[in-house]
């Protein structure tokens, strides 16, 4: 085995973007905390074997990312399995009720900032003070979205506590730079995974759009997409750059890059992958 890079935790990790995460991290030479919920134990197994075969050492820390006391648990957890805690990756998120405002309702909402927001709020915080005290530095890195750089017609929870993810980058950047640890976000758009299904490319034509794509993501949605979602869609999603859907791996190369010593000198930063649907 090589000599460690140090240890990565990631939450969300039994499947999509987490899951690729944790294998390029593996892959840069980081040991593994691997993080979903405790139903995922049989996928987190799998990536557990997947991570060891890369001749790296892995541990699986499964909590609800939303309840303190699990996530403090779980940063306990990787630190005494693996050592320490080098770079935090919070991923974990869940998209939410699509519908418009006014038929939103509150349970809905809670439920996506308790997974979004807080999750957030959580990690960064039980990582930064497990860092702080390590006294090395580290990375901490968050989940946005496109949705946390522009607002996403019908996904009003989702938006706000993408939005909110970009603010706590920022102010944990201001506070934790003199400890030398870095912190940022990713934002990504659709990406294709088992939780955003969408098709290998996007056509943009009047009979196959992105909103067809999307409409296909959302069929067991209640209630059914706002035709004026679809309408949204396709005004926005018709004049993308490069006209194909993101994968895992995109997001895992970005990540990957932020996790890195050469990005020592990026914070508070939201990086957009997203083929180019908001360009800042």
């Amino acid at each position: 085995m090589s000599v460690s890079k140090g240890v990565a935790l990631i939450t969300g990790s039994a499947q999509g973007i987490g899951h690729s995460i944790a294998l390029r991290l593996a892959s840069d030479g980081f040991d593994i905390a691997l993080n979903d919920m405790p139903t995922k134990g049989t996928e987190l197994e799998s990536l557990a074997s997947k991570i060891e075969s890369l001749g790296r050492a892995v541990c699986i820390v499964p909590a609800n990312v939303s309840v303190d006391e699990q996530v403090k648990e779980m940063i306990d957890g990787a630190v005494a399995k693996l050592g320490g805690l080098d770079v935090m990756v919070s991923n974990a998120g869940v998209i939410g009720e699509v519908t418009s405002l006014v038929s939103s309702t509150v349970e809905s909402w809670d439920h996506t900032f308790s997974v979004n927001a807080r999750g957030s709020y959580l990690c960064y915080k039980y990582a930064a003070m497990q860092m702080i005290q390590q006294g090395r530095g580290g990375r901490i890195i968050g989940a946005s979205s496109v949705a946390g750089k522009m607002g996403l017609f019908g996904f009003s929870s989702y938006t706000a506590s993408k939005f909110a993810i970009r603010g706590l980058t920022q102010v944990a950047a201001l506070e934790l730079g003199k400890y030398g640890i870095t912190v940022n976000s990713y934002a990504p758009s659709g990406i294709q995974t088992a939780m955003c299904k969408a098709q290998e490319n996007f056509d943009f034509a009047p009979d196959r759009s992105i909103a067809k794509d999307v409409t296909d993501q959302l069929e067991n949605a209640k209630p059914a997409p706002d035709p004026d979602l679809i309408k949204w869609l396709t005004s926005v999603y018709g004049n993308v750059p490069l006209k194909q859907v993101g994968q895992p791996e995109d997001i895992a190369s970005i990540v990957s890059y932020l996790a890195s010593k050469e990005a020592h000198f990026i914070t508070g930063q939201c990086i957009s992958v997203d083929g180019g649907v908001f360009m800042s």
